[in-house]
C-alpha cells in the first residue's frame, strides 16, 4: 500500500460515521473517488457511488459500507452524566473505561465511560450498556444540553495504530475498510479498458439496518454485486476453531459459501486467484451473510452476489485489527477479476 493510500484508510478511519450520519466521510470519499471516476453519484440514502464505463450493459456494484457502530443517547439526568444504548452491534464489556465523543447538535462533547471502582464493587456479572454512563465533566443536566440532545450519536475516541507495520488497529475498521476497497479498486480499473460497468458504492446504514445496499441496487439494477466487508478471524487465543472454523490474518481474502451465493461468481474469484497465486478462505453463509450482500441479491428481479470479506480480529470493539497485506491482496483480486470481464458472463447456474 503505497503512502497516499494509506493515509486516505487513515483519514477514513479517524472520520466519525455512525450509521445514519455518514455525512461527513461520505463527503471525503467522494473527493477521493472524484479524480478516477467517470461519473459520482448519490442517493437519498446517502449512498456515494463513484462509475467507470456507465453505457456499458453489464454493470458491476460493489458495496463496501462506510457506518460505525455507535451509541446513542437516551437520557441525561440531573447531575449531567449521559445514558446511552446501541446504534449496532455495540459490546458493553468492550465499552468500559473509553474515552468518547459525542457529535451533539450544539457541538462535539468529550467524555468518558464510567465505572464502579473495583473497591467499590466493581461490575458484577453480566451487564449492558443501561448499566453504564458518559461522564463528560458537566455538574447539571443544563449544562450537558447545550450541547446534547437525545438521539445525538457518540463513537470512541481513540486514533488507528499500526502494529509492527503489519497490521492496522482501532475502531470502525468494520467497514470502512471496505469503502476503501471499493474506492481502490475503481481507482485502479480506472486505468484499464473495461468492458463492464463498475459502480463502486461507499453504502450507509449496514451496521443497523442495510437500507443503504437497498438503495444502492434498487436504483442502479445491477447485473451482479459484490458485498466488500469484514468477516472473523480466529487466529488470537481463547477462540473455539471448531466451532467458528479457521480463517486467518495474511492469508487472503474471504469467500462466502452458501445458499446467498451465487456459485459463478465465486468460480471466476477463485479462478482470478488462481491465476495470481493467491490464496484464498472460505467461511460458510448458508441462510444469510449479515452483510450488504442480503439486500442487494433482494432488489427489482434479484441480483446475483458474492461476498468477498476481510480476515478481522475483535470484531466491534474499538480495536478491530486486520491486515494490510490482505487489503492489498483484496484489492488485487476484485481489480483482476473485473478487468478480465468480457461483459457476456453467465452468472445463470444452470448454464455452462
Amino acid at each position: 500500500m503505497e503512502q497516499k493510500q494509506q493515509d486516505f484508510l487513515v483519514e477514513l478511519l479517524e472520520t466519525p460515521s455512525p450509521s445514519s450520519m455518514e455525512m461527513e466521510i461520505q463527503k471525503k470519499w467522494i473527493q477521493y473517488v472524484k479524480p478516477y471516476a467517470d461519473e459520482i453519484r448519490t442517493d437519498n440514502a446517502g449512498n456515494a457511488i463513484g462509475v467507470l464505463n456507465p453505457d456499458a450493459d453489464f454493470k458491476i456494484l460493489l458495496a463496501g459500507h462506510c457506518d460505525e457502530i455507535a451509541l446513542v443517547v437516551t437520557r441525561i439526568d440531573d447531575h449531567g452524566f449521559v445514558y446511552v444504548d446501541k446504534m449496532g452491534g455495540v459490546n458493553p464489556k468492550a465499552a468500559v473505561g473509553m474515552k468518547v465523543m459525542i457529535l451533539g447538535q450544539g457541538g462535539t462533547l468529550t467524555g468518558v465511560i464510567g465505572v464502579n471502582a473495583q473497591h467499590h464493587g466493581g461490575l458484577k456479572g453480566d451487564f449492558g450498556l443501561d448499566d453504564l454512563f458518559i461522564d463528560c465533566g458537566a455538574q447539571s443536566r443544563d449544562e450537558v444540553e447545550k450541547f446534547v440532545q437525545v438521539g445525538d450519536l457518540a463513537v470512541y475516541k481513540l486514533e488507528p495504530e499500526f502494529l509492527m507495520d503489519r497490521y492496522i488497529s482501532g475502531r470502525g475498521l468494520d467497514n470502512r475498510t471496505g469503502a476503501f476497497i471499493v474506492a481502490e479498486v475503481l481507482r485502479k480499473l480506472s486505468e484499464k479498458d473495461l468492458n463492464v460497468g463498475v459502480y463502486a458504492a461507499s453504502t450507509v446504514n449496514e451496521e443497523t439496518n442495510m437500507g443503504g445496499a437497498y438503495f444502492a441496487a434498487a436504483g442502479l439494477e445491477p447485473t451482479m454485486a459484490i458485498a466488500c466487508d469484514v468477516t472473523f478471524s480466529t487466529d488470537y487465543p481463547h477462540v473455539n476453531k471448531q466451532k467458528h472454523g479457521d480463517v486467518r490474518l495474511e492469508k487472503g481474502p474471504v469467500l462466502a459459501k452458501g445458499a446467498p451465493i451465487n456459485i459463478k461468481i465465486n468460480r471466476m474469484l477463485e479462478k482470478t486467484a488462481q491465476s495470481l497465486d493467491m490464496d484464498v478462505q472460505y467461511e460458510l453463509t448458508p441462510r444469510m451473510t449479515g452483510t450488504d450482500a442480503d439486500k442487494m441479491r433482494l432488489t427489482g428481479r434479484g441480483v446475483p452476489v458474492g461476498l468477498v470479506s476481510l480476515p478481522l480480529r475483535y470484531m466491534h470493539s474499538p480495536v478491530e485489527t486486520v491486515s494490510i497485506q490482505d487489503i492489498d491482496e483484496e484489492i488485487e483480486l476484485l481489480v483482476e477479476m473485473i478487468a478480465g470481464m468480457t461483459g457476456n458472463e453467465s452468472l445463470n447456474p444452470l448454464e455452462d
